[in-house]
């Protein structure tokens, strides 16, 4: 019985088969509204969108990513429209790269990056148009190590006093989550402690907000947490 492609052929195989279709399409003379719909995500179900994630995730951290190259025709396939499986809402860090931290190539992935993750109107409204215009299957909140921002947010806020409005805003964001976290002999584990909490905070936020609430009540979607760490490059999933 024959075996089943790895995890890079299998995405370097899928990969090769929407060129050639593109390829055909544009010979043909398609419209590039036919070659958007060319670009259909294979996910189609939460659990679907998790499993991709955690694929790509493990593909990241065992150093055997797909390194597929984009093409010519694979960029015009999303000229006309998006297809992305899941919706990330990551730090700005610039050690988290989302993409390439869950191995996922151009389109597959809809992504809102703001220092902390932190989960305001603008943000909430891209969540809204992710699951109301697009075929997003699941939210991720997606924490890290050594999170600069929570850091600030756990200072008390006469020690932030001196910092820019707008990033006294991040820190009095993320705050009320991470207040109470209990003063833990490994500065590293307390850490984590508190980005762990203020992600499962904005998790909740999220469950609250009328259309994700909506997405989730039919099953169209899932919301979920994890944490990225840095040093080893793999991503927890917090799984309801």
């Amino acid at each position: 019985m024959a075996s089943e492609p790895a995890p890079s052929q299998a995405a370097s195989d899928l990969a090769s088969r929407l060129e050639r279709l593109v390829a055909e399409a544009v010979r043909g003379g398609a419209s590039m509204e036919d070659i958007a719909r060319l670009k259909d995500p294979e996910v189609r179900t939460p659990a679907q969108a998790l499993e991709a994630l955690k694929r790509g995730n493990e593909r990241f951290f065992g150093g055997s990513t797909s390194g597929a190259q984009v093409t010519a025709n694979q960029r015009r396939a999303q000229i006309m429209a998006q297809t992305p499986f899941a919706a990330i809402i990551g730090c700005a860090d610039s050690r988290v790269p989302v993409e390439i931290v869950f191995d996922q190539g151009l389109g597959d992935l809809y992504i809102v990056r703001i220092a902390g993750n932190v989960l305001d109107a603008a943000v909430l409204g891209s969540m809204e148009y992710a699951l109301t215009h697009l075929k997003c299957h699941l939210v991720v909140v997606l924490g890290h190590e050594g999170c600069g921002a929570v850091k600030t947010a756990m200072l008390p806020p006469e020690a932030t006093a001196g910092e820019p409005e707008h990033v006294r805003y991040l820190a009095d964001a993320i705050r009320p989550a991470v207040a109470d976290v209990p003063a833990l002999l490994d500065p590293k584990a307390r850490m984590r402690e508190a980005v762990v909490r203020h992600v499962h905070a904005q998790v909740r936020a999220l469950r609250l907000n009328p259309v994700v609430n909506e997405a989730s009540g039919r099953g169209a979607v899932d919301v979920i947490g994890a944490f990225y760490e840095i040093s080893s490059g793999a991503v927890d999933f917090f799984e309801v």
